[in-house]
């Protein structure tokens, strides 16, 4: 089996998971590039994509990708964002992606906190309709963490074993 780890990353929260997921990956031929690098998806059994959580959804960047992979490619998901594990907001950006690859095998996906720019933060607190996920954001400083890099290699390992499953 080969699986390709691809990131898009502004900030490297993106990035240092990916690196975790990548470390999580055992017994299989890998490989980690930045999304920009990457030129044949035909050559990997499985495909890890991340990517950071912009305004609820994918990046325009990131879709570019995503509209990419081929037909019925096992694709395993992951992000970084400023809400909660789990938060609407964060789901939402997962049910974006989704519809974006719709072409892909989704086999999983996996999200955790990623510092946001305190510029970000400090803009979106002058906006009464944005200052209560501002105020969530700012929970994100210091992720991803240790816990959230290990939850991403037990990420990696149990995509690893629903990929084989299927071949």
């Amino acid at each position: 089996m080969k699986a390709l780890v691809t990131y898009y990353s502004e900030t490297g929260n993106t990035e240092k998971l990916a690196h975790a997921i990548y470390d999580g990956i055992e017994q299989a031929k890998k490989e980690i590039l930045p999304v920009r690098d990457v030129t044949d998806l035909d050559a990997y059994d499985v495909i890890f994509y991340g990517f950071p959580v912009q305004s609820h959804s994918v990046p325009a960047k990131a879709r570019e990708f995503l509209k990419k992979v081929p037909e019925g490619k096992q694709l395993a998901l992951f992000a970084t964002h400023g809400s909660l594990r789990g938060g609407q907001l964060a789901v939402t950006a997962f049910y974006d992606a989704l519809t974006v690859a719709k072409q892909a095998t989704i086999i999983g996906t996996f999200g955790c906190q990623g510092k946001v720019k305190q510029q970000i933060i400090d803009a979106l607190m002058q906006k009464a309709e944005h200052q209560a996920w501002a105020m969530e954001a700012q929970g994100a400083m210091g992720h991803p963490d240790t816990a959230d890099l290990e939850d991403g290699k037990d990420f990696a390992a149990a995509m690893i074993k629903k990929a084989r499953a299927s071949v």
